[in-house]
C-alpha cells in the first residue's frame, strides 16, 4: 500500500509539473507525511528531489516549443537561488515544528489561482521574445525581490514555489500561460536543487527506494503532461490548469486538516 501511494505521489506530482509549473512538493509531501507518516523535514528531500529532474525535463520541453524567457527567467532565479538557502537553514533551525501558517497560504493560493484560471482565463499576454521589449525594469526588480520571497518559502516548506512564480510570471510581468509555465519551471530546477543540497548536507534521511520511485513516476508524469500541455490550445489548459489547481488545493486542505 505505501508504494502505490509512492507511485500516485510522484506520478501525480509530474503532472502537476508539467502541466502548470507547480512544485512537486504541493503533492509529495502532503502525502508522505499524512499518509506514510514521514517526518516532514524528510518528506521535503525527497519532493525536492523529484522536483529536481522533473522541472528540469519540463522546462526542457517548453523550451524547444519556444515558451521561455531565458533572460529574465535567470535574473528570478539568482535571488530566488539566494532565497532557497537561507529558506532550507531556517527550515532546519525549525523541523521540529510544522510550518502550518506558510503551508496554509500556499494551498489558498493554489485554490485561488485554479478558480482565476477558470473564471478569467489567461488567453493573452506575452510570449517570450515580445516579453524582453514590453516588460519595465522596475517590474523586472519587483520580480527578482519576490524571486527571494518565494526560493525562502520554498527552501523552508519545500512547496509553493512554483504556484508562486506563476503567479508572478502571469499576475504580475504579464506572460502568457505557456511562457509562465516555461520560465517558472526553469528556476523551479535551480530552486529545488539547491534545497536539496541544502536538506541532505543538514542531515535530512533519505530512504533509497521509495525516493527513485517518487522520482521515476514523477519525471513520467512531468514528461507526458508538459508534452501534452504544449500542444494544448491556450483556452483548453487554463480550463484544465485550473481544474487541477482547484482539486489539488483542495485535497491538500483536508489532508493536512486530517
Amino acid at each position: 500500500m505505501l508504494y502505490l501511494v509512492y507511485i500516485l505521489a510522484g506520478a501525480g506530482a509530474g503532472v502537476v509539473t508539467g502541466l502548470a509549473g507547480l512544485s512537486a512538493a504541493v503533492v509529495i509531501t502532503p502525502l508522505l507525511v499524512s499518509v506514510c507518516e514521514w517526518q516532514s523535514y524528510d518528506a521535503v528531500t525527497v519532493a525536492l528531489a523529484a522536483d529536481v529532474l522533473a522541472s528540469l525535463l519540463t522546462a526542457y520541453t517548453y523550451y524547444k516549443n519556444k515558451n521561455i524567457d531565458l533572460k529574465n527567467g535567470m535574473l528570478v532565479a539568482i535571488t530566488a537561488f539566494i532565497g532557497t538557502i537561507i529558506g532550507s537553514y531556517c527550515g532546519y533551525l525549525f523541523s521540529q515544528s510544522q510550518p502550518d501558517g506558510l503551508g496554509y497560504i500556499s494551498m489558498i493560493t493554489t485554490i485561488g489561482l485554479g478558480i482565476k484560471f477558470l473564471i478569467k482565463p489567461i488567453e493573452e499576454g506575452h510570449d517570450a521574445e515580445s516579453g524582453l521589449e514590453h516588460i519595465s525594469k522596475k517590474k523586472i526588480t519587483q520580480a527578482m525581490l519576490f524571486g527571494c520571497g518565494i526560493g525562502w518559502i520554498c527552501g523552508f516548506t519545500g512547496s509553493g514555489g512554483g504556484i508562486l512564480m506563476l503567479t508572478v510570471f502571469t499576475l504580475h510581468l504579464g506572460y502568457n500561460l505557456k511562457v509562465a509555465v516555461g520560465t517558472s519551471t526553469m528556476i523551479m530546477t535551480l530552486v529545488a536543487l539547491t534545497g536539496t543540497v541544502s536538506h541532505i548536507s543538514m542531515g535530512a534521511t533519505v530512504e533509497i527506494l521509495p525516493t527513485l520511485l517518487v522520482v521515476i513516476c514523477c519525471v513520467i508524469g512531468a514528461y507526458v503532461s508538459a508534452k501534452f500541455a504544449n500542444k494544448c490550445e491556450i483556452k483548453k489548459l487554463n480550463k484544465v490548469v485550473g481544474t487541477c489547481l482547484g482539486i489539488l488545493g483542495v485535497i491538500t486542505i483536508l489532508l493536512k486538516l486530517i
